[in-house]
């Protein structure tokens, strides 16, 4: 235990732990009439950073992704900005979204210092491509479409819309589903309910396309 003192108080006084880049929203919404979408990403820490973004498929599978985004590696210099470009590269379906994630990692210049500590940051966000067929919907049009069913341990909500529906929140009898994610368009997500709760009043809200938080819906089961 004692040989492992000096190297865990090198690590607590380490003197460069950057805050890292800024990105300009927490998900991207792909207009389908449009030929490309595009993101920001900004530098504001006092050194250089090499910015690496790729796309993963939802399930983190291997299937191909019909996205490129550009550039994909280069380098972010103090007070610079840069906006990266995402065009789509194939098929995708014409008659509901289709979500990935977008994944940006920033890599900190190395410092010429003793004991400094250099982290890279991955950030993880959602890039949801919208078809131009259903540019002027939005998830709060169909939330009241949504149905939802509670059984045994768990409660579960069917999407019939055409958009992915993506939760804040959801309640059931006033307490926190743990971890609430997504339902995909067509498709049955289930989530567990909240610890020592089998029914009660079911709530939900939704995020907006500019990462917001929508209003309050009550559901009836």
């Amino acid at each position: 235990m004692n040989n492992l003192l000096p190297g865990l108080l090198a690590l607590l006084c380490a003197s460069s732990v950057h805050a890292g880049v800024n990105i300009g929203g927490t998900r991207v919404i792909y207009d389908g009439g449009k030929k490309e979408a595009a993101i920001g990403v900004s530098n504001p820490d006092s050194v250089p950073y090499l910015i690496q973004s790729w796309f993963d498929n939802l399930d983190n599978s291997a299937g191909k992704i019909p996205f490129i985004i550009t550039p994909p590696l280069y380098r972010l210099d103090r007070g610079q900005e840069n906006v990266m470009r995402i065009v789509r590269a194939g098929n995708v379906p014409d008659n509901k979204e289709s979500m990935y994630w977008l994944n940006i990692k920033a890599i900190p210049a190395a410092e010429k210092k003793a004991n400094s500590l250099q982290i890279a940051v991955k950030t993880r966000i959602k890039l949801i491509y919208r078809p131009a067929s259903l540019k002027r919907e939005s998830p709060e049009d169909f939330a009241e479409k949504l149905v939802w069913t509670i059984s045994g341990n768990h409660i579960s909500v069917r999407n019939p819309g055409n958009l992915y529906m993506n939760f804040n929140e959801i309640t059931v009898a006033g307490k926190n589903v743990p971890e609430p994610t997504y339902v995909a368009p067509g498709a049955l997500a289930t989530f567990s309910l909240p610890a020592g709760v089998s029914s009660g009043p079911v709530t939900f809200k939704l995020i907006n396309d500019f990462g917001g938080v929508g209003v309050t819906h009550h559901v009836a089961i």
